[in-house]
């Protein structure tokens, strides 16, 4: 009976320090084999939860200033306002002299943008007649060769188009602010003529230049332009925007020289002393520019029997009516 008892007690002693010792959070040692002790760690009861993975920094990190797509940021996000109103000559006439270098805005932009330009001397330099674009919309080179029948082929591109920005704030600008934003530097390209006319007023939602590797300075141009003339985007165009931009995210804003300066009345004239030209030169930056003695020809027609075609800028007879290209040169 006392043999019993002590080897109960005993046997109680173990278990209670086998349950001390879980319950203190450690596991009993085993033993191994030759009879060696090994610990193990104890058991947890679930296993410990996975780490994240860290967040992508692109993606949490704020745009570097400077950048398209910190300036993203800051343009107005709207629906597009009806197109009731607009017209191209809200913008005032095309391809004015309004910076009064005495020369139209659209061959100061084929000057800046084509190579190998040969200019016709009689207008102080200022009509391109050829040259060569590195076509920024298709990668591709295409010949300029100025002419009724192939000006087309180098268009000017309105990066903005003027359509899609009247129904995103220009119609609330004034007269001067919209002259300026249609001969804007910054909103002007010299373009493949089939793809501009394929671009239509589209904007980064419905169309990007099938070159790819332009598409980040095209829209990073888009959102410089809308920036600097408060133009808003619709949320279709800024996601649009977001998705070209965040594959490169430190593609810089470009920077646009001051806004070309017009007077009062947005027609072109120096109003800060300047001399104008009123004999009807290409100096005078005026379209319909004529000499005071001879009226603009009614037609092309009565241009040719005058033998006047083609008729420049800035020669008697010239109207911006027989300039159906905008190039500077009538009945071609």
């Amino acid at each position: 009976m006392t043999r019993r008892g002590g080897a109960g007690a005993a046997l109680g002693l173990s278990v209670a320090l086998l349950l001390g010792a879980c319950a203190g959070g450690l596991e009993p040692a085993s033993t191994g084999l030759g009879g060696e002790d090994v610990e193990r760690p104890a058991a947890t009861s679930t296993p410990a939860p996975a780490e994240s993975a860290p967040a992508d920094p692109d993606e949490s990190a704020p745009a570097a200033s400077g950048t398209a797509l910190a300036a993203l940021d800051t343009l107005a996000v709207k629906g597009r306002a009806p197109k009731t109103g607009y017209s191209r000559d809200q913008f005032g006439p095309a391809w004015a002299d309004v910076d009064h270098n005495g020369c139209d805005t659209r061959n100061d932009i084929l000057a800046r943008d084509l190579t190998r330009t040969v200019t016709d001397p009689g207008t102080h330099d200022c009509i391109v007649l050829s040259g060569v674009l590195a076509d920024p919309y298709t990668a591709t080179t295409v010949d300029f060769l100025r002419g009724q029948a192939t000006s087309t082929a180098v268009q000017i591109d309105h990066v903005v188009a003027m359509s899609d920005a009247w129904q995103k704030g220009a119609q609330q600008l004034d007269g001067v602010a919209r002259r300026q934003l249609a001969n804007d530097p910054l909103n002007l390209l010299a373009v493949d003529g089939p793809t501009n006319a394929g671009k239509g007023d589209g904007d980064a939602a419905t169309w990007l230049p099938p070159n790819k590797t332009f598409r980040c300075q095209y829209v990073a141009r888009q959102v410089a332009v809308k920036q600097a003339y408060a133009l808003w985007v619709t949320q279709a165009e800024h996601d649009a925007i977001a998705t070209v931009l965040t594959r490169c995210p430190d593609e810089p804003l470009p920077a646009g020289g001051p806004a070309p300066r017009v007077d009062d009345a947005g027609d072109g004239t120096a109003s800060d002393g300047a001399a104008s030209n009123d004999t009807g030169s290409a100096e005078t930056g005026s379209d319909d520019a004529t000499s005071e003695t001879q009226a603009p020809f009614a037609s092309c027609a009565e241009a040719r029997d005058a033998g006047a075609a083609p008729v420049r800028r800035g020669d008697p007879g010239y109207s911006s009516r027989l300039d159906g290209d905008g190039d500077g040169v009538g009945c071609e």
